[in-house]
């Protein structure tokens, strides 16, 4: 036999072991390999399957070129918009997931750190950490941080110096499909999710030559509880071990964060995010100042909710104490026994008919049902960032990358989260990630996590995270865990000089800084 016989014998072994790895149910397997962009026309294994339906408007993969000055010099990169192929056990494609991958030339690539990216909802895309934060353009919203100054230009602070990147959609955001019109529900899950964008990962290293990569996760919101879910299964699944997260306002424990409405250390953990958002207001703002607020809800304020209602000169000192600190009437306060989160988003501002969002409870805006006893409608400040985001996703792909598709861009597929299978263990009251994040610590001395929080968050507060990571055990050196605080809310990265802050600290994080 020849040698190059012998080659091409080894390759369709090779193959065949990777299309019916691991996997439980519809199993995954090898995805289509990057290529130059031929334009906007079918691929030629999207010809041969005219029955994928929406698939086929998706183009070949687009490999574009690029140069940008950032504060930590110049990078010249590699885009490459483009999909990966999931495949069951059958042979069949049940669907594309679109990544757009970027990587700085002249740098030794096969050892140079790799980040792959994602957001949350669930049923979020990743262009708000793409145009955010990371990515080499960004979207400015000017000095108001409001939408309608959006543009779009280059991040000097984008995180190309110090790592490549991919942003992955996860299947039903962005560009990522079923195969068929059905099929999403498969994916639309804890466990599967984490499968599938863990067999992603694993492609796109196989495909790339990135095996001996360091690989870390960057996640936001659900994107953060997903990267510990993902980490997991990369380990068990596909030998993949990460060498860190970091998670950006993540959700890491639900109980303590949808039981903040009923239960006393959940309202506590939640009452330092609201006198932030006071003390932002009142341009009174110092980490001394939050040290106070934070002290309180855990003595005080925590006790008192937690034993009997208070009563007279006691009770009228507590909730004036409660109502001084953020900024709420005190007969509301008064009226919820200090049990304020439901009450804060319509009543902060009632009486200007302004709405705050829970995204940041410094922003408000005009309320549109001012006569309703609750607040409805969209979140004001999630709703003008994923307008102008999803816009700006759109426009750059298809005129800077190069990937130009008839097929919609979704951002913020808002029905994803209601069909989503959280597993046994009481589904989203209870989803937590504290055990996978003991277990990465534990199995992987190197293993390093990284957590980033707005300070007037109301959806994830970050005292949250600051209780779950004060609980873990002692698991080796206590700096590789670490909480890191920013102005602003849950995407506090939109305001330019949180953004720069965040970025310098993790720029620390990939140099092994504590």
């Amino acid at each position: 036999m020849t040698a190059s016989r012998l080659i091409t014998l080894q390759r369709n072994l090779l193959a065949l072991l990777i299309a019916f790895a691991i996997g439980t149910g519809a199993a995954f397997a090898q995805g289509r390999p990057q290529r130059q962009a031929q334009g906007p026309g079918e691929s030629q294994q999207q010809q041969q399957a005219p029955g994928q339906s929406v698939l086929r408007l998706l183009p070949q993969d687009a490999v574009t070129q690029h140069s940008i000055d950032t504060a930590w010099g110049k990078v010249d990169y590699t885009a490459t918009a483009g999909t990966l192929s999931l495949i069951d056990q059958s042979g069949e494609r049940v669907a594309a997931i679109f990544y757009t991958a970027y990587v700085a030339k002249g740098a030794d690539t096969a050892k140079r750190p790799l980040t792959f990216v994602f957001n949350g909802g669930p049923g979020a895309a990743s262009a708000y950490l793409h145009l955010g934060l990371v990515g080499p353009r960004i979207v400015d919203f000017g000095p108001s941080n409001r939408d309608a100054t959006a543009r779009l230009q280059d991040n000097p602070h984008t995180w190309l110096p110090f790592t490549d990147l991919v942003m992955i959609d996860p299947i039903g955001s962005g560009w990522s499909r079923p195969a068929k019109p059905d099929g999403a529900n498969a994916f639309y899950g804890v466990r599967r999710d984490a499968e599938a964008i863990a067999k992603t990962i694993a492609l796109y290293v196989a495909n790339n030559q990135r095996s001996a990569s360091p690989k870390y996760l960057l996640g936001e919101s659900y994107g953060g509880f997903r990267a510990a879910k993902v980490a997991q299964a990369l380990r068990r699944e596909q030998g993949i071990s990460i060498s860190g997260i970091l998670m950006v306002s993540p959700l890491v424990e639900s109980g303590l964060i949808f039981g903040s409405t009923r239960f006393a250390l959940g309202a506590a953990l939640q009452l330092p995010s609201l006198a932030a958002a006071e003390l932002e207001r009142r341009g009174e703002f110092s980490k001394e100042r939050l040290a106070e607020a934070e002290r309180f809800a855990l003595t005080e304020y925590l006790s008192t909710l937690a034993g009997a209602p208070p009563k007279g000169e006691a009770a009228h000192a507590f909730y004036a104490r409660v109502a001084e600190m953020t900024g709420l009437p005190v007969e509301l306060v008064t009226q919820s026994r200090g049990f304020i989160r439901d009450a804060y988003v319509k009543n902060l501002r009632v009486k200007d008919r302004k709405i705050v969002s829970r995204y940041d409870a410094t922003f408000t805006a005009d309320d549109p049902f001012p006569d309703q006893q609750t607040s409805r409608g969209p979140d004001p400040l999630l709703d003008g960032m994923t307008r102008v985001y999803g816009s700006a996703f759109s426009t750059y792909a298809r005129e800077e990358l190069g990937f130009k598709t008839e097929m919609t861009y979704v951002l913020l597929a808002n029905d994803i989260a209601g069909k989503w299978d959280w597993g046994e263990g009481g589904g989203r009251a209870n989803a937590s990630v504290s055990e996978d994040i003991r277990e990465l610590l534990a199995l992987d001395p190197g293993f390093r996590l990284m957590i980033a929080h707005g300070y007037s968050d109301m959806v994830t507060p970050y005292s949250v995270s600051r209780y779950m990571l004060d609980h873990l055990p002692p698991i080796g050196d206590p700096t590789r865990a670490g909480l890191r605080n920013y102005r602003g809310g849950h995407m506090f990265y939109i305001d330019a000089n949180s953004r720069r802050a965040f970025s310098t600290d993790a720029k620390a994080f990939y140099d092994g800084e504590p």
